[in-house]
């Protein structure tokens, strides 16, 4: 709970995904409002913060992909009493899990010495840009996950009554659904 309003602390966090389940939670639109009235918004990738804060609540969208999302993750999961697995990419791996399908060092080698007209080498693990991890994984294989909320991306209707159940103290009714 914050400690001047009172209200739950809600977060959104982005890891390796294309950000479809931001833009259908924004997909809100005056209900954003509503749910600004109930939580207090304390991160997201909009706010630029520099350490995870405490929450309540966080949404996680986007799959594990690289070294900073697997430190970012293990973070966020400490620091947060309930976590959420937030859209495909999160719950399976979904389309950022495609790249399992090949070498880490093919994939590297595609983008950015097989498509470049200047060679300028790879970028990944220089201080540039994190280290690839050898597999994507969805983000329960990584830390515990309380509820999944799956969706290509989850419809604005389903962020908000999975919000407004689990604010109110309703179990969700996707968090039936268990992936690990």
């Amino acid at each position: 709970m914050d400690r001047v309003t009172g209200k739950p602390r809600l977060a959104t966090v982005w890891l390796g995904g294309c950000s479809g389940c931001h833009m259908s939670f924004l997909d809100l639109d005056e209900r954003l409002i509503d749910l600004a009235g109930r939580v207090e918004f304390c991160a997201s990738p909009l706010t630029d913060y520099k350490d995870f804060p405490e929450a309540d609540i966080t949404l996680v969208e986007g799959a594990v992909a690289n070294t900073d999302h697997l430190s970012h993750i293990r973070t966020v999961r400490e620091r947060t009493r309930t976590l959420i697995s937030f859209g495909d990419c999160a719950v399976t791996g979904n389309v950022t899990a495609l790249r399992n399908l090949f070498k880490i060092e093919d994939v590297l080698d595609r983008a950015y010495r097989e498509n470049s007209t200047v060679v300028i080498g790879i970028p990944c693990g220089n201080g540039v840009l994190p280290r690839l991890l050898a597999r994507v994984r969805p983000v329960h294989e990584v830390v515990k996950v309380d509820h999944y909320l799956p969706g290509c991306p989850p419809s604005a209707d389903t962020i908000h009554a999975f919000l407004m159940d689990l604010l109110d103290g309703r179990a969700p009714s996707t968090s039936e659904l268990r992936f690990g």
